[in-house]
């Protein structure tokens, strides 16, 4: 189903095997503008890569209105709580036009690094690096996250 992954950037350069571990891993997502696609304190399932569209994450303070923190726009991740740090998501994403991604489930990602940590480093580091303008200590987390799980 997801025979373009090797064209997407996250995924080139990758082995055909590497590829064919990846895909059954990965799920197609999509959703009108306005959309809810993850609420702030709803449990963290998914990392989601941002093919087309917009999607602004806000944040909702316990004392105050919502704040758009930022607007992401294709090429960027976003739901990463669902890997580290919370079980839950910190923040809510919202489809501010209509959107097309991919996601994965945090799971799913930290299985592939304790099976496969060659694999695994690769995809985490780029999603770190893809990641780093807006989160600076993005790649010293995914290590983090590769030492962990690399070790149970």
């Amino acid at each position: 189903m997801l025979d373009f992954l090797p064209c997407i950037p996250l995924f080139r350069d990758l082995e055909s095997e590497q590829v064919e571990l990846l895909k059954p891993l990965f799920e197609y997502f999509t959703c009108p503008a306005e959309t809810m696609i993850f609420e702030q304190g709803a449990v963290a399932s998914y990392i989601y890569l941002l093919m087309k569209g917009e999607v602004a994450i806000r944040y909702k303070p316990y004392d105050g209105p919502p704040l758009v923190l930022t607007r992401l726009r294709t090429g960027d991740v976003f739901g990463w709580s669902s890997l580290i740090g919370s079980k839950y998501y910190t923040s809510s994403g919202i489809s501010e036009t209509h959107v097309e991604a991919i996601r994965i489930r945090g799971l799913h990602l930290i299985n592939l690094v304790r099976n496969n940590p060659e694999t695994g480093r690769i995809i985490l580091d780029r999603l770190a690096y893809s990641v780093s303008p807006r989160w600076k200590n993005a790649h010293e987390q995914v290590e983090l996250l590769f030492n962990s799980h690399r070790a149970k």
